[in-house]
This record gives C-alpha cells, structure tokens and sequence, in this order.
C-alpha cells in the first residue's frame, strides 16, 4: 500500500512560478512508475507528466512540454512537478499517482494509488 500527499499549490499570477511536492510513504515508491494528472471544473483528468522509476525517463502532455518538469528524489519517497510560465489554462486541481511498474502511463486508469489533489489556480 502506498499513501500519497500532495502539496505546494496556490495562486499564483500567469507567468509565474509553482513547485507541487508528492510525498509517498512505503518502502517501495522507488519501483513505482509516477505521474502528474490535473482536473479542471467539468472537464475530465488529463495526464500532466509522468516519470520512470529511477527517473531516466519521463514524458509529458504537449501543452505544457518545455514549461513543466516531473524530477524525483527517492531518498525522499517524493516526486516533484515544476511548474514555470504557467498560464491561466492551468489552473486544475493536481494529483499525483503511483504505478505498480517501474514505467509511467498516460492513461489514468493504468495507476493503483492516488493522492488527495491540490489546487493550483492562475490568474491572468
């Protein structure tokens, strides 16, 4: 079983800068694929990032390609996503989702936990 908390959200002005945290507990979160999902109102989650387990590879949604890093540190069970340039488009609330694969997805419904999400809003 793994616990995931997300933190680090808020308001913030377009442009602007945001690092989200996700701290997992358990031994095994350096085996687990990760991933980075956003929900706005009346839409459906979207993938954001993903990254493997070691970190060796990670991908991401076009629209935030080049703005947003997913980095991982192991030693502290926590997994990152690094937002710059960021714009009104992505405001959501920010989960994160662990993956009982050493490799991430871009399908939701390929992950087995999930943290409580946090909300990230961007004004113009």
């Amino acid at each position: 079983q793994v616990q995931l908390v997300e933190s680090g959200g808020g308001l913030v002005q377009a442009g602007g800068s945001l690092r989200l945290s996700c701290a997992a507990s358990g031994r095994t979160f350096s085996s687990y694929g990760m991933g980075w999902f956003r929900q706005a109102p009346g839409k459906e989650r979207e993938f954001v990032a993903g990254i493997s387990w070691r970190g060796s590879s990670t991908f991401y949604a076009d629209s935030v390609k080049g703005r947003f890093t997913i980095p991982r540190d192991n030693a502290k069970n926590t997994v990152y996503l690094e937002m710059n340039s960021l714009k009104p488009e992505d405001t959501a609330v920010y989960y994160c989702a662990a993956r009982r694969s050493v490799v991430a997805a871009r399908s939701p419904a390929n992950y087995d936990y999930w943290g409580q999400g946090t909300q990230v809003t961007v004004s113009s």
